[in-house]
């Protein structure tokens, strides 16, 4: 008898062992009924039990603080997003600010106030990718007088139009209907005046010319020259859009006999004086 209780003790020893294994390792089902083998087995599961419990690693950093900036006149989304290094460029910008700005990422005014770095706005939606552009537009209108038209296309709103848009009653201008992003080119050579910011205008470029004429181009989402700066006939002197009192995305331009609002005269007429037709 003190033989079989030697030899009962280790048995139940073990196999009270292995439970107390299983149990530590979280599987309590198959292991007692594998007596010593099913405990040498848990031991080696326990680890991989608690490895699979471990802590996940660490978040990532917290971002950084957002920032508020406000609007100046001049600025466009892409050149704020340059100067202030932005991540994501100025699609991420407009999106972290789409509440504030609109619809339109064009239509920014000074005083506006914009986060940088934050995270977006609660919209419900993201901003969806432009379309790809199917068709290219005809190429804008050059003549051997050394003028070519500013975009590409006809005008629409003709010079003179009258109604309750226009601060003077009428429009002193004509509108070529482009869609934001169109290169904006110079008539003929000239000089830079005026490049910044222009009231009900938006973003707009005024340049004089050899002959004393001026002429301006107003709701530009980007500036690609600066005051005093001398231009050749058809260069580039920014980016159309809908900057300013705007109903959309357009151009208006304007010829005037000084640099300044009310000076202007009939575009069409002087553009086809010198061989361009809009």
């Amino acid at each position: 008898m003190p033989i079989s209780a030697k030899h009962r003790r280790p048995k139940s020893s073990t196999i009270a062992r292995g439970v107390a294994a299983v149990g530590a390792g979280g599987a309590v089902i198959a292991l007692p009924l594998l007596g010593a083998t099913g405990a040498h087995a848990a031991e080696q599961a326990a680890p991989a039990a608690h490895s699979a419990a471990a802590p996940a690693a660490p978040v990532a950093k917290k971002q950084s603080e957002t920032r508020t900036y406000s609007v100046v006149a001049g600025d466009y989304l892409s050149k704020i997003a340059a100067d202030n290094k932005v991540e994501g460029g100025w699609e991420k910008l407009y999106q972290d600010n789409r509440e504030v700005i609109g619809g339109n990422p064009s239509l920014i005014h000074p005083g506006m106030k914009l986060t940088l770095g934050g995270p977006a706005a609660a919209t419900g939606t993201t901003p969806a990718a432009p379309a790809p552009v199917v068709t290219k537009p005809a190429p804008a209108q050059s003549s051997s007088s050394g003028y070519v038209a500013p975009v590409p296309g006809k005008h629409t709103t003709n010079y003179r139009a009258s109604g309750a848009n226009w601060s003077s009653g009428s429009h002193t201008g004509i509108d070529f209907p482009v869609s934001t992003g169109t290169s904006v080119k110079a008539i003929t050579s000239g000089t830079v005046v005026t490049a910044g910011w222009g009231g009900a205008y938006g973003n707009e470029v005024v340049v004089k010319h050899a002959d004393g004429h001026y002429s301006q181009y107003g709701h530009l989402s980007a500036l690609s020259v600066s005051v005093g700066q001398t231009l050749s006939t058809g260069q580039q002197i920014g980016l159309s859009g809908a900057t300013g009192n705007v109903t959309g995305p357009h151009l208006h331009f304007e010829v005037r006999t000084g640099p300044a609002y009310g000076s202007d005269i009939d575009p069409v007429a002087f553009l086809a004086s010198h061989g361009i037709s809009v």
